[in-house]
């Protein structure tokens, strides 16, 4: 089978920008694995070092934070129970929500579509407050449900879910129902198995913004073993600002 010039082209323009995006992250972690001597001295390093176990052991497992309790093992932890919470309730509810909008097709389908939509005026720094006096009242904080009820509404998913189902034929639903089933099994026979590439797009992309919250946890959490890795990350950061000042507060 010939491959013609424009194809050949395409594929290398494809695996050049693979090789873009996959360098820069194997050179971080090949420099990972190698200790602090080589490093200063040859700088970044393109082959895998011998001090992987032993810098990653340090990394995850040494203790530290204000009670000395909290390793970023444990960031890790959380931030992945956060970000999974999130992403999935997300998916469910914004896939079932457009759903609801595009075939039942009540009156004020289309109104209660844009009241959702207008929501992405309003991000989740601009409510923080109201958001945090109910979820204190609830008695929520410090809790993994804290963390991620409040985030589960997604106007953008409910809006990309919507477009999908409507260029969905309507001769598909016509026969769901010669065939006998319900509102409930076209949702889950014929539309989740249609919405898989959907569903796994918004998955993505709804873990990361679930990953990378930095402002929700730093409000919502006063206990240590709560702490995200974004949190921590944060603080180390700020701990080694403050440890090139002197105690005159000049720069060293």
């Amino acid at each position: 089978m010939k491959i013609k010039p424009l194809q050949l082209l395409s594929h290398i323009i494809l695996i050049l920008g693979v090789l873009l995006m996959v360098l820069p992250i194997w050179f971080s972690f090949a420099t990972s694995t190698h200790d602090n001597i080589s490093i200063i001295k040859e700088g970044m390093q393109f082959f895998l070092g011998d001090s992987f176990s032993v810098n990653y052991n340090e990394v995850l497992n040494e203790k530290g934070g204000w009670s000395e309790e909290v390793t970023a093992f444990n960031m890790f932890i959380n931030s992945f129970i956060m970000a999974l919470g999130i992403a999935s309730l997300k998916v469910v509810i914004s896939a079932m929500s457009a759903y609801a909008l595009v075939y039942f097709r009540f009156k004020l389908a289309v109104p209660i579509f844009w009241l959702i939509f207008i929501t992405l005026l309003v991000p989740l720094e601009v409510r923080i407050f109201p958001s945090y006096k109910i979820v204190s009242d609830l008695g929520l904080t410090n809790t993994y449900t804290g963390l991620i009820l409040p985030l589960v509404a997604s106007a953008t998913a409910t809006f990309f879910f919507r477009q999908f189902y409507r260029t969905i034929p309507d001769e598909l639903l016509e026969s769901a129902k010669l065939d006998g089933a319900n509102s409930w099994r076209f949702f889950v026979d014929f539309l989740i198995p249609l919405s898989k590439t959907m569903l796994a797009a918004m998955f993505i992309f709804m873990f990361v913004y679930g990953y990378s919250q930095y402002l929700w946890p730093l409000i919502m959490t006063t206990d240590e073993k709560y702490w995200t890795v974004v949190m921590g990350m944060k603080i180390i950061f700020t701990e080694m600002v403050y440890q090139r000042f002197n105690p005159n507060g000049e720069i060293e």
